[in-house]
């Protein structure tokens, strides 16, 4: 682990973890989803560069029912049963606002980044 932080995969790895819950309701304001193609829309989103392990992705769309963000129903899709997340009202005001927020971070660090540390 030494010098890890001079490593850009290991900024994409804190920053693909620290944004984990967010694609996900992203990806399920679009649609509602059962877990494997909920992994392949927040592939497509981000260009391969953030899809979930089913370890982060389970663990969150259980917290995300528990806490009211998404409602799940077990759905037959393609012949096999899989439970299938939908948004809530709840779950849109939370993406609305974590887009705002991430919109709101990039801006000041690339602002910053341009006057601390170019890139180069």
């Amino acid at each position: 682990m030494r010098d890890r932080y001079l490593r850009k995969s290991y900024w994409h790895g804190m920053i693909k973890m620290s944004l984990t819950k967010l694609f996900i309701l992203r990806a399920l304001y679009e649609s509602p989803l059962h877990g494997y193609a909920l992994r392949r829309k927040i592939a497509e989103l981000t260009d391969g560069c953030c899809t979930p392990t089913e370890g982060a992705l389970y663990p969150t769309l259980n917290e995300f029912a528990q806490e009211g963000y998404v409602a799940c129903q077990q759905q037959t899709v393609r012949g096999r049963r899989r439970k299938v997340y939908t948004l809530t009202d709840k779950g849109i005001r939370a993406c609305r606002a974590g887009v705002q927020a991430w919109e709101e971070t990039a801006r000041a660090l690339l602002a910053a980044g341009e006057t601390v540390c170019p890139r180069g």
